[in-house]
């Protein structure tokens, strides 16, 4: 169901330039437009009581005519002046040539009157202006007017002729002076020829319908009101956040105040306060992630300038020195310099663009127990462990499979495995713990080195930082490896630790815990 509202709306679509107040005050007010829509169905209502009113006028005018056939003309009149007085209506008496023979109006006084339109009060002119326009809207058809005939025959009555013709009560409507209802009901009295016609202002019906279309129109109005009113205070819970979001979204974007706080509305609990926190946190990071960019760029310019300023000596002094040994210490001198800054432009292009083949990188399920065992063996096969014994055990026999890029993870595995060689003497070990805890798998890369000291734990995994041992060529690692491993494990969600060795004898360990795979079938 969410599915097909939004495929709707997507495909109904809405004005650009249409604020979400109006759209909020939009979807109540149609809601409300529909429901006002049944004022439409009243029609409905009153065609229904107009059924059941020609139902009576035809019951009346036939229990009339069949108690006037056994009667003289004396006691026809004394009925026709009594029913009509009674029922409030007229009830005019025809003979079979078609002569008024009685006429209840004249017989007694009328028992209603026409309302004359002209002296009418002011609401009730306006009820009958908006009778019309319903009239008009609901396409009913005009009925027509009635009016008194100025000669009494029953030649001006069609429903008589009608009734006389089929031999069954007929009815028909008119419209007053005020447009209330006039029912007539024509029925034969007799074998003889003659005709009852029955006449009643219906002005009750009228009644009936204005007052359930002003009950109607006033609760669909009230309710219509509330909604207007609470879709505004709605609009200004969701749109006044927004609008502080958005002005302070723009001042991070032009970035010309570091001090601009994105409100994070911790007393709202819904997902305007989600994204309120969402967006400050974004921002934040987004920020340390501009000075770690800056405080890069300006460690970058750092680490080159030392090679380059150690280069440009050496080949201004080339050109000064005429003995052959000490040229050929400062070719050495230069050459180590073009090798290292060649080295550090490919790790500082690789940590570049990290984070970004990482961001597009769908992992796969990877065996860590497997992807160890190969590399170890690949690394003894080119001598990369010198004459260090790298020993692979395993904790436990539940799988070692974790979510992520084989080739990261290896290139993981390698900074952790050449930190440890060259911190260890030569003939030590190394080894590689592997172990599963709850959802974790935990691979541990341990020396018996001096030990990474406990205040300097954290700044191994810092660009730029190396602790190197005292007896290792110059310059010749880059400070990045293990921040590059850093960066990898915590992309697959894990993270990276430095710790001393758990049996508490000397050397460093470096624990590498990442999540297990789950299979999403």
């Amino acid at each position: 169901m969410p599915d097909l509202l939004h495929s709707l709306t997507a495909r109904i679509g809405w004005p650009w330039r249409v604020s979400l107040t109006t759209r909020i005050l939009a979807v109540n007010v149609i809601a409300f437009a529909l429901l006002a829509g049944s004022l439409f169905y009243i029609d409905s209502y009153r065609r229904e009581l107009f059924a059941e009113r020609f139902r009576l006028a035809r019951a009346e005018a036939e229990m009339t005519a069949a108690a006037l056939t056994y009667l003289d003309p004396t006691e026809q009149k004394r009925l026709l002046a009594k029913i009509g007085t009674t029922q409030q209506l007229r009830l005019r008496l025809y003979d079979g040539k078609g002569d008024l023979v009685a006429d209840s109006f004249a017989l007694a006084s009328p028992s209603y009157a026409f309302v004359d339109p002209q002296h009418e009060p002011l609401l009730d002119k306006a009820a009958r202006f908006i009778d019309r326009a319903m009239d008009f809207v609901l396409g009913t058809q005009p009925i027509p007017g009635y009016q008194d005939p100025q000669q009494p025959g029953a030649s001006n009555w069609p429903e008589i002729a009608a009734a006389l013709g089929t031999g069954n009560t007929v009815t028909r409507r008119r419209s007053a002076p005020d447009r209330t209802p006039v029912i007539t009901a024509a029925t034969p009295v007799g074998d003889k020829g003659g005709a009852l016609l029955s006449t009643r202002n219906a002005r009750d019906i009228t009644q009936y319908v204005r007052e359930a279309r002003q009950t109607l129109a006033i609760i669909v109005g009230g309710a219509l009101g509330i909604s207007i009113l609470l879709s505004l205070f709605l609009a200004r819970t969701i749109v006044d956040p927004l609008r502080k979001l958005v002005r302070a979204a723009v001042r991070v974007r032009l970035g010309r105040d570091r001090k601009v706080i994105v409100p994070r509305l911790p007393e709202r609990g819904d997902e305007i306060g989600l994204l309120a926190r969402a967006i400050s946190d974004m921002t934040a990071a987004l920020r340390e992630r501009i000075d770690a960019v800056g405080s890069f760029a300006a460690d970058v310019a750092h680490e080159l300038k030392n090679p380059l300023a150690s280069l440009r000596n050496a080949l201004e002094n080339l050109e000064r020195v005429s003995d052959a040994q000490l040229r050929s210490q400062l070719l050495a001198i230069a050459s180590d310099d073009v090798r290292r800054i060649d080295f550090l432009i490919t790790e500082i292009a690789d940590v570049s663009r990290i984070d970004a083949e990482l961001s597009r990188t769908t992992f796969e399920p990877v065996d860590m127990l497997r992807l160890v065992l190969a590399l170890v063996a690949e690394r003894d096969t080119r001598g990369a462990n010198d004459t260090c014994r790298v020993v692979v055990s395993r904790v436990g026999d539940s799988n070692m499979v974790v979510p992520g890029d084989a080739a990261r993870l290896e290139r993981v595995l390698h900074n952790l495995l050449d930190n440890a060689v060259s911190f260890s003497e030569a003939g030590g070990a190394i080894e590689i713990e592997l172990s599963q805890s709850n959802d974790r798998i935990l691979v541990a890369v341990s020396d018996h080195g001096p030990g990474i000291p406990e205040e300097a734990r954290t700044k191994v995994f810092e660009r730029f930082h190396s602790l190197r041992p005292s007896g290792e060529a110059f310059k010749r690692h880059s400070g990045l490896g293990l921040a590059i491993a850093r960066t990898v494990v915590e992309a697959h969600f894990g993270r990276l630790a430095a710790t001393g060795r758990i049996d508490s004898r000397p050397g460093a360990r470096i624990e590498l815990v990442l999540p297990m795979w789950r299979d999403p079938s």
